[in-house]
């Protein structure tokens, strides 16, 4: 019986939890961000952030326009792409990254899908069956991954809004989850 009082609590207060959560309001202000105020320049580019703040962070997330983007600051260089990986969603600001043939890589921390930084191309690692002895190699998958250019002025770190008339696969992503964020940074 004691058990069943215990068990209806929990499910009573998970209940509560969930309301809360659905009825809180939504971040639907384009100008958040991790580090700070996000605010556009006359010139079109997206105030990150203090470059030596990003630095130090060495990964931040910003909502450019309802959207979320990821500015990683790896081995001296800043890249920016969609937070959301091209594959299920993932958070890619969660990923670690990993050098692979000489490329820097972050990787979902879902499913491993692997990603440049430089280029959004997504990689695998695969074989050619007609060779006499296969040996897995890295291959490229194509670009995947919506990727910003970053512009560094004054100690200030921009990126650039997207240019839609290309499309990516990370858009399906970056758009199903624009302003609401509903999806689970964990799974």
């Amino acid at each position: 019986m004691l058990d069943l009082v215990i068990l209806s609590f929990h499910f009573f207060l998970c209940f509560l939890i969930s309301i809360v959560i659905w009825r809180a309001p939504k971040d639907v202000d384009s100008h958040s961000s991790s580090t700070g105020t996000v605010e556009m320049e006359p010139d079109g580019l997206i105030l990150i952030g203090k470059e030596d703040d990003i630095k130090k962070l060495r990964r931040v997330t910003a909502k450019v326009n309802g959207r979320e983007v990821v500015v990683f600051y790896h081995e001296g260089k800043f890249h920016a792409m969609d937070s959301r990986c091209y594959h299920e969603g993932g958070p890619l600001c969660l990923g670690e990254i990993e050098d692979i043939n000489g490329q820097a890589c972050i990787v979902c921390p879902w499913h491993k899908y692997k990603i440049t930084l430089e280029t959004g191309e997504g990689l695998y690692e695969g074989i050619n069956p007609l060779e006499p002895s296969p040996t897995p190699q890295w291959r490229s998958k194509g670009v995947k991954q919506r990727i910003h250019k970053v512009t560094i002025d004054n100690g200030n770190v921009y990126v650039s809004p997207p240019d839609f008339s290309v499309s990516f696969d990370s858009d399906y992503f970056a758009d199903k989850y624009k302003n609401g964020g509903e999806l689970a940074m964990i799974k």
